[in-house]
C-alpha cells in the first residue's frame, strides 16, 4: 500500500496521446515518517507521516497497514512512489460555507412571495407536531454546511513530474486549492 499528503494546486487540460485529460495537480510535500504503531505495543500497526508547516499549521496524518516492514523513522516518502497510470483515492475536506438556511442547505423551495406572504420566502415552515411537541432529531433545518470529509475513489494518475514535485490527477480531488489531501494507492 502506498499512500502520500499533498497540497491542492488547482485544476487545468493536459493534452496527452492524442486526447485531453481534465486533471487536478497535486504538489507532493516532502512527507517524513514520525511515528510508527505496532500491533504488540499499540493493538494496531500504521504510519503517521507529517509535512511543513503550511499556514503555520503541521500536517499529520496516520495511515493503517498490515505490516510496517520497509518504514523506518525520520525517512522520507517523496513521489517517486507513484507511476502514471497508477489508480488512486483521495481524501480530503470540502469547501465549507459556513452557515447556512434550508434553501440553500437542504434545497427547500421556500414559501410564497405573493397573496398576502410577507416574510416566509426562505423560512424552512413548520418544524414539528402537537405530539411529542418537541422537534424530533435528524429534521432538515439551517445549520453549518461544508467541511466534511469526502473521497474520490478510482483516479487515474495521467502525469508523475518529479523536477516541479507535481501528480496530475484525472478528475475532481474534494477541497479547496491550497488545502492538504491524501493520496492513497488502490
Amino acid at each position: 500500500m502506498k499512500f502520500i499528503l499533498g497540497k491542492k494546486s488547482g485544476m487545468t487540460t493536459i493534452y496527452k496521446d492524442d486526447r485531453a485529460y481534465n486533471v487536478t495537480l497535486v504538489e507532493i510535500l516532502p512527507n517524513t515518517i514520525d511515528k510508527i504503531c505496532s500491533g504488540d505495543r499499540d493493538g494496531y500497526t500504521s504510519v503517521r507521516l507529517s509535512v511543513p508547516k503550511t499556514k503555520n499549521v503541521l500536517h499529520k496524518r496516520e495511515f493503517r497497514i498490515d505490516s510496517t516492514e520497509g518504514f523506518e523513522l525520520g525517512k522520507t516518502v517523496g513521489i517517486d512512489i507513484f507511476e502514471e497510470g497508477e489508480k488512486v483515492n483521495i481524501f480530503g475536506n470540502r469547501k465549507a460555507k459556513g452557515f447556512q438556511g434550508v434553501v440553500k442547505r437542504h434545497g427547500f423551495s421556500g414559501g410564497p412571495a405573493t397573496h398576502g406572504h410577507r416574510h416566509v420566502l426562505r423560512s424552512p415552515g413548520s418544524i414539528g407536531c402537537a405530539f411529542p411537541e418537541h422537534v424530533l432529531k435528524g429534521k432538515k433545518m439551517a445549520g453549518r454546511m461544508g467541511d466534511d470529509r469526502m473521497m474520490s475513489q478510482n483516479l487515474k494518475v495521467i502525469l508523475v513530474d518529479k523536477e516541479k514535485n507535481l501528480i496530475a490527477v484525472e478528475g475532481a480531488v474534494p477541497g479547496v486549492s491550497g488545502r492538504i489531501v491524501e493520496i492513497v494507492s488502490i
